[in-house]
């Protein structure tokens, strides 16, 4: 049972509260993320969202590359990941920023206002995940691409969450309110739903899970990536926006 708004606030408040920015940005989906990205083509001169920014270290990473966003919209839930983020790109003179509190199923943005979005490990903790993706495909423009990164419980921790489920136990990513049972093959699906063109499924990461400590990984286990991307835990699906084709109306007689 999913909390209220206002109690899902303030327990992403209380989760954010304690801790630093990612500055590192070294987590597994931003390694996805940073493997895939073109410079030239996905963050030159282009107006850039990243939503569910979280404190802010990957869209500070994103302002300080060579090829240069034109403007970048930090996005997050929250405003205490707000705070962190904004403090943080001003104390290291970041600047090109745009901070600002959003829930990304409902984005206050018209259609088609973005050349790239980004998305990591945010889908997953909101009710209505697949109402999500259609809103990042909505603003996005045509011809834009979306990186979106969210868990795949379709391998060792899916059952793991299985096992907790029948045992009564309920089942807590870092102590986050919201934590949806998510499948790769399902958030393909919503994808193509709406209305978007997936160019790259990427994968990494499988692991052992032990009750009471972190589970074990197996880095050998990545590859080959083609067959064992659909069971691995951290996925990335970079999806384009189709070019809307211009119709040419034909020439009326003034006799018809």
């Amino acid at each position: 049972m999913y909390l209220n708004p206002r109690d899902s606030e303030l327990a992403y408040e209380r989760w954010h509260s304690p801790m630093p920015v990612d500055d590192e940005t070294d987590t597994p989906w931003h390694c996805l993320v940073k493997g895939h990205l073109v410079p030239t083509v996905d963050l030159e001169n282009k107006r850039v969202l990243e939503i569910g920014c979280g404190r802010g270290g990957f869209a500070c990473w994103l302002a300080v590359q060579l090829e240069r966003p034109a403007e970048i919209v930090a996005s997050d839930f929250v405003q205490t990941a707000i705070d962190k983020g904004r403090s943080f790109a001003v104390e290291r003179g970041i600047s090109g920023i745009t901070w600002q509190i959003n829930d990304i199923q409902a984005i206050p943005y018209s259609d088609e206002s973005f050349d790239t979005i980004i998305s990591c490990e945010t889908i997953e903790h909101v009710p209505q995940p697949r109402r999500a993706i259609a809103e990042l495909a909505r603003v996005l423009k045509p011809g834009g691409r979306m990186f979106l990164t969210t868990p795949n419980y379709l391998g060792s921790l899916g059952l793991y969450r299985i096992y907790l489920w029948l045992a009564g136990r309920v089942f807590v990513e870092e102590g986050q309110p919201i934590n949806n049972f998510m499948l790769l093959p399902r958030t393909v699906t919503w994808v193509r739903e709406a209305g978007m063109h997936i160019s790259t499924i990427d994968a990494v990461g499988h692991y052992l899970p032990f009750p009471g400590r972190p589970p074990l990984r197996f880095r050998g286990v990545d590859r080959p990536r083609r067959l064992m991307k659909w069971f691995a835990l951290h996925t990335l699906i970079v999806a384009e926006k189709g070019l809307r084709l211009k119709v040419d109306r034909p020439c009326t007689s003034d006799n018809s």
